[in-house]
């Protein structure tokens, strides 16, 4: 019977000790947070609140869905999200396919992927990128925020590498049994890419709902910014929301100050994607791993 050393013990304490303190590093500022926005403005205030709610109220959160543009914009997030996703997987998928295959089945390949590895290295700048989504006429729409990151590169050498991973055979007994290469990509490629699938496009997810800068950049209309800008925004302008407010929400108001009505909105920004992750985390690991198994 195998038994472990005193060494091996050691480091197995030590181990988990350090996975304790990080998990905890990760957890506890969002019990601040929850405790922050549930509790009343003289209890925040006094900085009275670590992890539990002091004085409970919910005045944040019905600030949050009745005195500002949290759920116009929560919409217009979802709307990017929705449209981005599907455009980096399509974009993903047309690219990858044809670029698993060797050289000798696709002329040029080889040029393919310098230009695609340039990409992730050099880029055209922020202000190039501006000018041309403006002659596009994309400012002011959600295309702006989709189109300028349609195919992230990184995520599509990892959805190639995962194909290259496949036995060469499948597309071989697929051709003779008469499937054209569309036939074979939709038809039995996709089905076997589930897992690489939801790895990428839960890239694609964090990215398009985290991202605060290209709302920032590309809508000049307010009420059209996507929630993480207008959560950039709220920190730097929370007060001049409230006073925008003071006459139809006086109530609420009174119960609330900036730290914890902040706290409540950047909370419920932060539970979309902690609902989404255990869905797709049993692809996670699988789907990378396998994509980076080969160059």
């Amino acid at each position: 019977m195998y038994t472990k050393s005193i060494a091996q013990k050691i480091f197995q304490v030590f181990n988990h000790l350090i996975f304790i303190i990080v998990c905890l590093s990760c957890i506890l500022p969002f019990l601040n947070l929850l405790a922050v926005s549930f509790s009343d403005s003289a209890a925040v205030r006094a900085g009275w609140v670590k992890f539990f709610p002091i004085n409970f109220t919910t005045a944040s959160y019905e600030f949050a869905f009745r005195g500002g543009r949290f759920l116009p914009s929560l919409w217009v997030s979802v709307q990017r999200v929705a449209l981005g996703v599907f455009t980096n997987l399509l974009l993903m998928i047309l690219a990858a396919y044809p670029l698993s295959h060797p050289k000798e089945k696709l002329a040029g390949r080889n040029i393919y992927m310098i230009f695609f590895v340039t990409t992730m290295v050099l880029n055209g700048g922020i202000i190039p990128t501006y000018l041309l989504v403006s002659q596009l006429g994309l400012l002011n729409s959600i295309w702006a925020l989709v189109l300028p990151s349609g195919l992230p590169v990184f995520s599509m050498i990892i959805l190639m590498n995962f194909i290259r991973s496949l036995p060469l055979e499948i597309e071989e007994s697929a051709n003779i049994d008469g499937a054209n290469p569309i036939k074979f990509l939709l038809f039995i490629m996709l089905p076997l890419l589930t897992p690489s699938l939801a790895t990428v496009g839960l890239f694609s997810i964090v990215f398009h709902w985290n991202d605060w800068f290209g709302g920032m950049i590309y809508i000049q209309n307010y009420l059209k910014y996507p929630l993480q800008t207008y959560l950039q925004m709220l920190l730097r302008k929370f007060e001049d929301l409230i006073r925008m407010n003071q006459t139809n929400y006086a109530d609420i108001i009174a119960q609330m100050n900036v730290r914890n009505g902040r706290a409540a909105q950047l909370f419920l920004g932060s539970i979309p994607i902690a609902l989404i992750y255990p869905f797709l985390q049993k692809y996670f690991t699988t789907g990378l791993v396998m994509g980076s198994v080969k160059g």
